[in-house]
């Protein structure tokens, strides 16, 4: 949505330009890459900064962009009046079909960063002893 909407490749009418959280939820692109750098030498530091980069560059962009078009949503709902327009349908229903997914990945995403971690740590630990 953002790059048809700043490269102006299909018609304004058809996509409907980027609400505002977009633009910071670009950055959890970031996470990822800190996942995949904590991989070679099980690196439990890099795995930790990609957990928490998760929340603030995934989750919290997620969050505020769910409160910010509740209002678009209740008016969807209550009147039947939708302003943007995503492919023919209404932007806000789109969108919270999109932040509904979003949200799994990057729940799904915590959740084995948090078993990894875990793995990570108690086989640190047993080199310790040993």
């Amino acid at each position: 949505q953002m790059c048809v909407g700043h490269l102006k490749l299909l018609p304004h009418d058809q996509v409907a330009m980027p609400y505002q959280w977009e633009y910071p939820y670009l950055l959890s692109i970031l996470p990822s890459l800190l996942g995949l750098l904590s991989f070679p030498r099980n690196n439990i530091s890099y795995l930790v900064l990609s957990m928490i980069s998760t929340g603030l560059f995934s989750v919290a962009p997620l969050i505020y962009g769910a409160m910010e078009m509740f209002p678009m949503a209740q008016q969807l709902y209550r009147h039947g009046k939708a302003y943007r327009f995503i492919f023919g349908f209404s932007a806000v229903s789109v969108m919270y079909l999109v932040v509904v997914v979003a949200a799994q990945v990057h729940g799904w995403q915590l959740y084995y960063s948090k078993k990894l971690l875990d793995s990570w740590f108690t086989s640190t630990q047993e080199k310790k002893k040993k």
